[in-house]
């Protein structure tokens, strides 16, 4: 019973319990942390079939193309 108490205050008082946990590894980045959970999340959508992973990951590559020429653009327009 005590036991139960101690994680209902343990939850209670920590609004993010894996920042309070000792880490035994490299601590990653709110970048780095973003990235596998999204590439978790896709995988797990790919694997019950809501999402083909293919196309995501061309639509992905499409939209990431397009940013990095709109901002070569933006900066060529500013130099000049």
């Amino acid at each position: 019973m005590s036991s139960k108490r101690k994680n209902y205050r343990y939850e209670k008082e920590s609004k993010n319990p894996s920042k309070d946990r000792n880490v035994t590894g490299k601590e990653l980045n709110v970048s780095e942390e973003t990235v596998v959970g999204l590439d978790t999340l896709i995988e797990m959508l790919s694997d019950k079939g809501v999402i083909n992973k293919r196309e995501y990951q061309s639509t992905v590559a499409m939209r990431l193309h397009e940013m990095s020429k709109a901002t070569a653009f933006e900066e060529m327009d500013h130099d000049i």
